[in-house]
C-alpha cells in the first residue's frame, strides 16, 4: 500500500468512528429527553384552578377529553388508550392517586398547555377555561382524595 492509500484508509476509519460516536450521543440524548421529569415553572406550580368542580365543567371536559386525550390516556386516564403503546414514553397514568396527590393543579394546567413529546401542546388549540376544565377531569380520575393542598 502506498502512503496516499494508507492516509485515505486511516481517514475513513476516523470518520467512521466519529459518525458512530455522534450516533451514540444522539441516541443517549433522545432517551434522556423522553424520560426526564417535567420542569414546571414556579409561577405555574402556584396556580389554583379558578373553576369550580361542577357537572357542567366536567361534562365540557369529558367532551374535550373524548376528542383529544382518550386515544392515549384511555377511558379512565390509566394511560391505556388504543394509541398508548405506540408512544414513547407511555402516556401518564392519571388515575395513580399517590402520584397525582404530589402534582398541583397549576402543574397539570402547564402540562396540558405546553405538552411534551409525544403529547401535543393545547395552549393554541383550547381556551384557558377548557384547559382548566380538563384539570378538573384529570383530578376526577384519581378520586377527590388526590387533591393536593395548593
Amino acid at each position: 500500500m502506498n502512503a496516499d492509500t494508507k492516509r485515505a484508509l486511516k481517514f475513513r476509519k476516523i470518520l467512521f468512528a466519529g459518525i458512530l460516536v455522534l450516533i451514540c450521543i444522539l441516541l443517549i440524548y433522545a432517551v434522556y429527553e423522553q424520560y426526564k421529569p417535567w420542569v414546571v415553572p414556579a409561577e405555574f406550580k402556584a396556580l389554583k384552578n379558578p373553576l369550580q368542580h361542577s357537572e357542567s365543567n366536567l361534562n365540557a371536559a369529558r367532551e374535550l377529553y373524548l376528542n383529544d386525550c382518550i386515544q392515549c390516556h384511555g377511558d379512565r386516564g390509566k394511560g391505556d388508550g388504543p394509541e398508548a403503546r405506540s408512544h414513547s414514553p407511555l402516556p401518564a397514568d392519571l388515575s395513580d392517586a399517590p402520584r397525582m396527590s404530589t402534582v398541583t393543579d397549576g402543574e397539570i394546567f402547564y402540562q396540558i398547555s405546553e405538552g411534551r413529546r409525544p403529547m401535543p401542546s393545547f395552549k393554541n388549540r383550547m381556551t384557558q377555561e377548557q384547559r382548566w376544565q380538563l384539570v378538573l377531569l384529570v383530578r376526577s380520575f384519581s378520586r377527590p382524595a388526590a387533591y393536593p393542598k395548593n
